[in-house]
């Protein structure tokens, strides 16, 4: 990856527009908007990173962000399904998937040691017995870390297929639409999301889903403009199409 300048410094801008609640990694800005900061800003290693490095730093960090939010979501929307997995109470899920990643590398015994959109799958399969919240979260988490070539931080030397980002960001919108309208035999919806008929109007998911599909498209978008490389662009309609492989 090449130093971007000016053009980094805009990604950035707009990255941070996509950002979730302010937590200990930003700083306030002059006009009010939360800025993340990395705590390993002013460590040796950010000299072998270029401005396009720092901002994947940032982009695969906040969609961590976001989709820890969106598991506590969802198991709130959804309580019985925590009960499923044997791992605890929702945040004790959430602590395991998000922070032992090292330790049992997305492989869990609870999923049949299924991984990114067999994961995702499982989670809408009305067969599916287990954890439909955790199958779908390890699912987009081992999906986005598998795009962006098996790692959470990067480097000079390393390189992100832009291809691979823009697949997983189509597959979370074909996921997000599934999602709101798998059923089971009895016609009941698999995983309640948004507001059911009667209900007072809840898009919060939706929004949250729709960051993370954003910064997977603006970094994707941003790593094809640099390499000149193509981006093969989804023409099926996103109701019929399967989700997308990697290359």
């Amino acid at each position: 990856m090449s130093c971007i300048g000016c053009s980094g410094l805009m990604l950035l801008l707009l990255l941070v527009a996509c950002t979730t609640s302010p937590h200990s990694g930003y700083v306030d800005s002059p006009n009010g908007r939360p800025v993340p900061v990395r705590q390993d800003r002013n460590a040796l290693h950010q000299l072998v990173k270029t401005d396009l490095d720092r901002l994947a730093d940032i982009e695969y960090a906040e969609n961590v962000s976001t989709l820890r939010l969106l598991m506590l979501k969802l198991y709130k929307r959804n309580p019985a399904e925590a009960q499923k997995s044997g791992l605890g109470g929702p945040e004790q899920i959430a602590t395991y998937v998000f922070e032992q990643a090292h330790v049992h590398g997305w492989q869990l015994e609870a999923l049949g040691h299924a991984q990114d959109t067999a994961a995702i799958k499982l989670a809408l399969n009305p067969q599916f017995g287990g954890d439909r919240v955790l199958a779908l979260v390890v699912g987009i988490q081992s999906m986005l870390y598998r795009a962006h070539g098996n790692k959470s931080s990067f480097f000079l030397l390393d390189s992100i297929d832009p291809q691979n980002l823009y697949n997983a960001a189509r597959n979370i919108e074909i996921a997000m639409w599934k999602l709101a309208n798998a059923k089971n035999a009895q016609g009941e919806l698999l995983l309640l999301t948004n507001s059911l008929t009667g209900e007072v109007q809840n898009l919060s998911f939706e929004r949250e889903f729709s960051k993370l599909v954003a910064r997977t498209d603006l970094l994707a978008l941003t790593l094809a403009e640099k390499s000149q490389r193509l981006i093969s662009r989804l023409t099926q309609s996103i109701t019929t199409a399967p989700f997308l492989p990697f290359r």
